[in-house]
């Protein structure tokens, strides 16, 4: 059987032959395709009406098919697709070409409202110049009062100014009036155009094309502006403003001080690169930036420029009047100076002090012979020489009191440092001459050796013998003290502002914060605003010496001021201000400058400092204590008194201090810290007694600062580490030495000065060098254990973890005690 089968092969019946047909493809490629074709019966095309592309196909020979057609319109449609292509590609650039010019009449439009701004501004200017020129003319009489202008004036001279100024940016065919409507409605374009691309950042901050526009809302807000302010639509002139700029600032601060929106500063921060927020912290050069741009002037200032508002003018001479005298008693302890001036008072002040001694600063007015005497009476004891030094630096004269009996003494010799030291004359007054050992001449004698000379000796020093028990030479005293003070020409100007020093300071129960000021220039009123140390505040009250309420001082009178803020320090300065916010910034400023010399003080430098600092206070063992005293001058005395307890082994350390009643936190912080709290002429409250028992804290109350000291040094004394001493009880010399199984090296000794015992220290000498120290393992006599040996005997010993004992060796024996000890 054949492979066809019988059947014909697959192909076209009929007429059917074979053809080429070439092909093209992109890029000039081609193909010659071989094909079969089969003659229509109908419809025969004439060769005339064959295209020429099918005879170019075929080789130059019409076929007469319907594949000619075919390939007629594909090609057809791909020139249709490139004509589309390029028609696109013209419309995308028309459209870009219009968007360009858009962009372009958008940005001229937006220079022209810019440059009309400032025309209108410039043209308002002129006008508010011309009319303060002309209302100056009409008040000097030089020309008549002119007619004011109408407000819409300077809008209508405008419009021809700004066609001859800018007429060259001006464009035909652009309606100039429907361009102003639009940007009265806040500058939208009309019909369909669309914002083309994104809106960035830049765009948003910058303005201009793609920027953000006005909205109807914002638009409605300016005219119920202008409505409110008289309908007039005219700019503002701008106010330029001279602000002050301290090191740092707030972006808000900066903002209230410019009367600018806290938004429009930001803006201009973020412009200039800074992403910053209305309570961040700018440094004085960037906001010295933003401040230029928005036109105003700059003031450098310092944060201690804040002080500059108390008054520090010069007084003029005729403002000056005559001022009484500030006398200050010095002397040691028990020389009798309250007694002195209790004489001159004619009061019995002594008797209100704790062991007779005075505990405080007292200030004093004693009027004799119609003059007035400002009396200051400072504390002898060594405690309080802070407190004598801030009383000779407010004083006038000093009275040093020198006992006839016991003549000068250590805090005398401090008394005439401090009078050198501020610079003051001084008088001599000689007490206890009536006492029978009383000799006046010892005591002019010891002061020479002080470079104080008294007129006895040919010197410039006054000195009077009084008797405060007598009240003998209280007279002269007094005529010494009036004499001194007429040279010395005492004069103030009470007509400023006060000006005064804080003698002492305490926190009263009933009545707050109370200092007592010694007003040395202008004179102090009731409801005066002043600023004193860290502390500020307004005169409530004033009461004098006499317990008296007084509505003003003047220079040289002690008084009592009550409305302060919190206890000053003993030795501020008192300024009256004129506001309460520059009492309330000087004060904060000089709480955050004593902070930070706190601050500087307390931390070490270098790395070294560390470490060292580290390791002393670890070898040192501390006692905490808590102060809580009844006045401020008080209370420093008693720290510095602390500071001065110690050795390199023990010092005393007080975690807190102040004025005023023991509260129930001092008591929270003294549990927490394992200390005791000293309670200086106060007492505990009931809350922090109730805690103290409750919580094991104790509490010591004092009067006397000798007590008060001698207790704390006595606790101190407790953390010394005994002293170890050595007491030497015997020599023993090596004769020979023996290896004992279990034993090891022993050495066959005797005995050459005093004993040996076996629980007493050795020390092993060769050549009279110590190679060991240690302790015995054992001690034997013949074959028997003993706990001593008499010198001249024999005996063997063995040393505790060392066999290197030669013969010859010396060995020396001695013992340890602890011994108590002691601060000094």
């Amino acid at each position: 059987m054949s492979d066809q089968d019988g059947k014909k092969p697959l192909g076209l019946s009929g007429g059917a032959r074979s053809g080429t047909v070439k092909q093209s493809f992109a890029r000039g490629r081609t193909n010659n395709v071989v094909v079969e074709t089969k003659r229509k019966r109908v419809n025969v095309p004439k060769p005339g009406a064959q295209s020429a592309a099918a005879v170019n196909a075929q080789g130059g020979k019409s076929s007469g098919t319907t594949t000619d057609a075919e390939m007629d319109r594909r090609l057809k449609a791909l020139q249709a697709a490139k004509a589309r292509e390029a028609e696109d590609a013209e419309r995308r650039r028309r459209e870009e070409e219009q968007r360009e010019v858009e962009r372009e009449r958008r940005r001229a439009e937006a220079e022209a409202k810019e440059r009309e701004e400032r025309e209108r501004e410039e043209l308002l200017k002129q006008k508010a110049e011309e009319d303060e020129r002309r209302q100056r003319e009409a008040r000097e009489g030089k020309a008549k009062p002119a007619e004011p202008a109408a407000p819409a004036e300077p809008v209508a001279d405008a419009a021809p100014q700004r066609q001859r100024t800018h007429g060259a940016d001006a464009r035909p065919g652009v309606n100039h009036d429907a361009k102003r409507k639009r940007d009265d409605e806040g500058g939208k374009p009309k019909g369909g155009e669309r914002r083309g691309g994104k809106l960035t950042v830049n765009q948003a901050l910058a303005g201009g094309e793609g920027g953000r526009q006005r909205s109807l809302a914002s638009m409605r807000r300016k005219q119920e502006r202008q409505r409110r302010g008289g309908g007039s639509s005219q700019p503002q002139e701008k106010v330029v403003r001279t602000v002050q700029l301290p090191e740092t600032i707030v972006v808000s601060e900066l903002a209230n001080r410019m009367t600018e929106r806290v938004a429009s500063v930001v803006k201009a921060l973020m412009q200039n690169g800074m992403m910053v927020t209305q309570n961040q912290v700018i440094d004085a050069d960037t906001a010295e930036l933003i401040i230029e741009e928005f036109g105003h002037k700059v003031q450098r200032v310092s944060e201690a420029d804040v002080e500059q508002v108390i008054e520090t003018a010069e007084d003029k001479q005729e403002d000056l009047v005559d001022r009484a005298p500030v006398i200050t008693i010095m002397g040691h302890v028990d020389h009798g100076k309250t007694s002195l001036l209790d004489a001159i008072r004619k009061t019995k002040v002594v008797a209100g002090e704790a062991g007779g001694i005075t505990q405080h600063i007292g200030a004093y007015q004693v009027e004799t012979n119609g003059t007035l005497l400002t009396f200051l009476d400072t504390p002898g004891h060594a405690a309080f020489t802070s407190m004598r030094a801030r009383g000779a630096q407010v004083t006038d004269i000093v009275v040093l009191v020198v006992a006839a009996d016991d003549a000068v003494m250590p805090q005398t010799i401090e008394a005439i440092n401090h009078a050198k030291a501020a610079g003051v004359p001084m008088i001599v007054a000689i007490n206890k001459i009536d006492l029978p050992a009383a000799d006046a001449n010892r005591v002019r004698t010891e002061l020479l050796q002080h470079e104080v000379v008294v007129e006895g000796m040919s010197g410039e020093v006054q000195d009077v013998e009084v008797s405060a028990a007598t009240g003998k030479g209280l007279d002269q005293l007094l005529e010494a003290i009036a004499l001194q003070a007429e040279i010395l020409e005492l004069k103030a100007n009470p007509k400023r502002a006060a000006q005064g020093a804080v003698i002492e300071a305490q926190l009263d129960v009933g009545r707050g914060p109370v200092a007592t000021v010694l007003v040395q220039n202008g004179t102090l009123k009731r409801g005066d605003i002043f600023v004193v140390g860290e502390q500020w505040g307004k005169v409530r009250a004033l009461v004098n010496d006499q317990g008296e309420r007084v509505d003003e001082a003047g220079p040289s009178v002690p008084v009592e001021v009550l409305g302060l803020n919190g206890t000053p320090e003993a030795g501020d300065v008192l300024n009256v201000v004129e506001t309460e916010a520059q009492a309330r910034e000087i004060a904060e400023y000089r709480e955050q400058a004593a902070k930070d010399r706190r601050a500087a003080a307390g931390s070490a430098t270098t790395l070294d400092q560390l470490l060292a600092k580290a390791k002393e206070d670890q070898n040192v063992a501390e006692l905490p204590i808590l102060v809580k005293a009844d006045v401020q001058g008080s209370a420093e005395a008693i720290i510095q008194a602390m500071e001065k307890i110690g050795n390199d082994e023990v010092r005393v350390r007080v975690l807190h201090s102040g004025v005023g009643a023991i509260t129930e936190s001092d008591i929270g912080l003294a549990e927490a810290s394992g200390a005791p709290v000293i309670g200086f002429n106060v007492r505990a409250n009931a809350p922090a007694r109730a805690a103290a028992n409750q919580k094991g804290v104790e509490i010591r109350y004092y009067s006397v600062i000798y007590d008060l000291v001698d207790d704390v040094k006595q606790a101190a004394s407790g953390l010394l580490s005994a002293e170890i001493r050595e007491n030497f009880i015997g020599y023993a010399e090596i004769r020979e030495t023996f290896r004992v199984t279990g034993v090891g090296n022993v050495a066959g000794c005797l005995v050459t000065e005093g004993i040996a015992r076996r629980s007493a220290g050795v020390r092993l000498l060769r050549d009279n060098v110590v190679i060991h120290e240690g302790t015995l393992k054992t001690l034997k006599r013949f074959k028997d254990e003993v706990k001593e040996v008499q010198s001249g005997q024999e005996c063997g010993m063995a040393f505790e973890n060392y066999d290197d004992i030669r013969k010859g060796d010396v060995i020396e024996i001695f013992e340890r005690e602890e011994v108590e000890r002691s601060l000094t």
